[in-house]
């Protein structure tokens, strides 16, 4: 029981890691006060880039690079539409995450023969870290042991999200910009290039993350394997209120139901309840972030009426 527990766990973490870097990244979009819905589509071009560098030069680092320009790319395109063109946000968003789809569907087939899924002989992935020091210990040496680079630096990213956004004058006006655009114009803010900032942060950790799917967990590339990733961020940080602990702790959420998932997959369940659960864990937690929102409220409005009512 206990081993399945550190299994488990495990699993999570493996899960979760690019659904903390896409979230981090998103919240720093946020904070300045743009919504990143082409997560999705940064994440998948970065794990199309990473997969295509590592088949051609056989190096992980560059890979990594690789996914990290590709998702900065992506960026500043919907920068270019969202902020200086002042384009609807949702819709250059999903326009992103269709590109993304459509541009790798259309290079597979035109640049290597293939439709679908590109996973060549001798694919060089993702190599775990072990780390010594962790192996005699019970448990924590199980659940912490033997992940990619990557997921540890998922959760570092958690810190330095809150390092920059807490603890330095850029996440001052970062928030500042998001908080209220005409105040911080006012007080002389360069809230454009802020926004600007705040969006490519977003891209290069969601490419970072994309890498983590396509090398550090099944080395190889299909155009449909963020599988909504983008989106479970989006909902990791509203969930989290833009704050980078409670996100984590959301993206850590929504990555143990998707170990759920791939834990019961076999146990004579239909497959497709299988494929809910990490959506219907989403739902759920959203519904239940809703719910505290809307009890918030209700003291504000009484003590609101009583104020307003006669005298």
């Amino acid at each position: 029981m206990l081993g399945l527990l550190v299994s488990l766990v495990r699993s999570s973490l493996d899960a979760s890691a690019p659904l903390l870097l896409a979230a981090m990244g998103g919240i720093f979009a946020q904070q300045a006060g743009v919504l990143n819905i082409g997560l999705e589509g940064m994440m998948l071009f970065g794990a199309f880039a990473g997969v295509i560098v590592s088949f051609l030069t056989h190096s992980v680092l560059l890979a990594v690079l690789a996914a990290a320009v590709a998702g900065l790319l992506m960026a500043a395109l919907f920068s270019a539409f969202a902020i200086a063109l002042r384009a609807n946000v949702v819709v250059v968003g999903l326009a992103i995450n269709i590109a993304a789809v459509g541009l790798a569907g259309y290079l597979l087939p035109v640049a290597f023969g293939v439709q679908g899924a590109f996973a060549p002989p001798g694919l060089t992935g993702l190599a775990t870290i072990d780390v010594p020091l962790l192996a005699g210990i019970p448990v924590v040496g199980g659940i912490l042991q033997g992940h990619t680079a990557l997921v540890y630096l998922a959760w570092l990213s958690v810190w330095v999200t809150a390092l920059v956004l807490y603890r330095t004058v850029f996440g001052l006006r970062l928030r500042a910009t998001g908080e209220d655009k005409e105040a911080a114009l006012a007080a002389g803010v360069p809230v454009v290039r802020l926004q600007w900032a705040g969006v490519l942060c977003s891209g290069l950790l969601a490419g970072i993350a994309g890498v983590q799917l396509s090398l550090g967990e099944l080395t190889l590339f299909n155009k449909n394997m963020t599988g909504g990733r983008g989106f479970i961020a989006l909902a990791a940080f509203y969930f989290g209120a833009n704050r980078p602990w409670p996100t984590a702790m959301a993206a850590l959420l929504f990555g143990l139901f998707q170990a759920l998932q791939y834990r019961l997959q076999g146990s004579g369940v239909p497959p497709q309840i299988m494929e809910m659960i990490p959506y219907l864990g989403v739902v759920i937690s959203l519904v239940a972030v809703q719910l505290r929102k809307v009890r918030g409220q209700r003291p504000m409005r009484r003590s609101q009426n009583a104020a307003t009512g006669p005298a």
